[in-house]
């Protein structure tokens, strides 16, 4: 039964840990597109939607917007991307400005340059992954012993309980 008390703990973290590790991942692509300097402009050639989740009738949806853009690089080379979580105002055929780096056109961005939320998003999110690291950490070093109940409820035994305590009802207790 402790396997328990570190397995599932460890696996949550892990999770937690990956997750922290996407946003940052992509909050520096991101950051390197805006600082890169170099821009161009794009055409959406789709927007579409995604949807998941909603199995079941109190299930929560979640829908994503996406858009594909292609532009022309500084290189002369053709680069078609999507991306998700685009403004809901452009629709096909509408011309944005994608921010890019050389190395990695493909990963462009048509976001505009929002350093500050991009850092409150980002830091709000790893904020919370942090505390529920925290957490996960302390209920592995000795906090899940709080919920061992073998020796009564919080830890407390049979000890804990006074002795004078009623084992039935009393006979004038009314019943049906």
């Amino acid at each position: 039964m402790d396997v328990i008390f570190y397995l599932v703990p460890s696996f949550m973290l892990a999770g937690a840990v990956g997750m922290a590790a996407v946003v940052i991942r992509r909050s520096r692509r991101i950051t390197g597109a805006w600082n890169s300097g170099l821009t161009a402009e794009a055409r959406c050639l789709r927007a579409y939607t995604t949807t998941s989740g909603g199995v079941g009738e109190h299930r929560h949806t979640r829908t994503t917007l996406h858009h594909v853009y292609e532009f022309t690089s500084r290189d002369g080379r053709t680069v078609r991307f999507d991306e998700a979580n685009g403004p809901g105002t452009v629709i096909e055929g509408d011309f944005v400005t994608v921010h890019y780096t050389p190395e990695h056109p493909e990963r462009a961005t048509a976001l505009p340059p929002m350093r500050g939320r991009l850092l409150a998003e980002s830091g709000v999110l790893l904020a919370f992954l942090g505390v529920f690291a925290a957490i996960c950490v302390a209920f592995m070093i000795g906090a899940h012993n709080l919920f061992d109940l073998s020796d009564g409820f919080f830890g407390g035994g049979p000890s804990d309980l006074p002795a004078d305590l009623p084992s039935d009802f009393p006979t004038d207790f009314p019943t049906p």
